[in-house]
């Protein structure tokens, strides 16, 4: 979010640079867009500034209805380091051929009056195999092949990723709204 919101006219902070951050919100919605607006309305009433959170998730054609909001949690379950969770989920997708997929994102912007959402999809495929290393917390981007390119997520560079990806895409139209919007 940093990265993608870099430049504009106010000065972003983390939860990481308050001192008595409150704890993470229970993520009860039924879809990304009730998880973002709910972290964003939780947040903003914490720490009373405008505030923005985002949900995202893959939904693969081939387990319809099994990841999305629940990505992390699902499969070999939200304690699962990343390399439990995607040896599952690859041997998983083995007997798959649909290989079909697709990341969406919601941001949500909240200043105390009406909540903004922003969307962000991107389609792709899974791979057989890990085709690239990841990020901490991102096993899936060494297996997501975007549509147009010839290489996963995680082995695109910063601008091929904030261009394509989900959340590039949803922060780039929050970005839009927060250039125009006086903070």
């Amino acid at each position: 979010m940093k990265e993608c919101l870099s430049g504009l006219t106010f000065h972003l902070l983390t939860l990481s640079d308050l001192p008595h951050a409150p704890p993470q919100p229970h993520e009860g919605g039924a879809s990304h867009t009730e998880n973002a607006v709910l972290k964003a309305r939780y947040y903003f009433d914490h720490v009373k500034i405008p505030t923005i959170a985002e949900d995202s998730g893959i939904h693969v054609e081939a387990l319809a209805g099994e990841l999305g909001i629940e990505t992390r949690r699902w499969g070999a379950g939200p304690s699962a380091s990343d390399a439990e969770w995607i040896a599952y989920f690859l041997k998983r997708m083995k007997k798959e051929k649909n290989k079909r997929a697709y990341f969406h994102c919601v941001v949500a912007y909240c200043d105390g009056g009406e909540t903004k959402t922003f969307e962000g999809k991107c389609e792709g495929v899974i791979t057989d195999t890990l085709e690239s290393s990841y990020l901490p917390g991102l096993p899936i981007s060494a297996c997501f092949r975007p549509d147009g390119f010839s290489a996963v997520f995680s082995a695109l560079s910063l601008e091929q990723k904030n261009s394509s990806s989900h959340r590039g895409r949803a922060m780039q139209k929050a970005r839009d709204f927060l250039g125009k919007t006086p903070l």
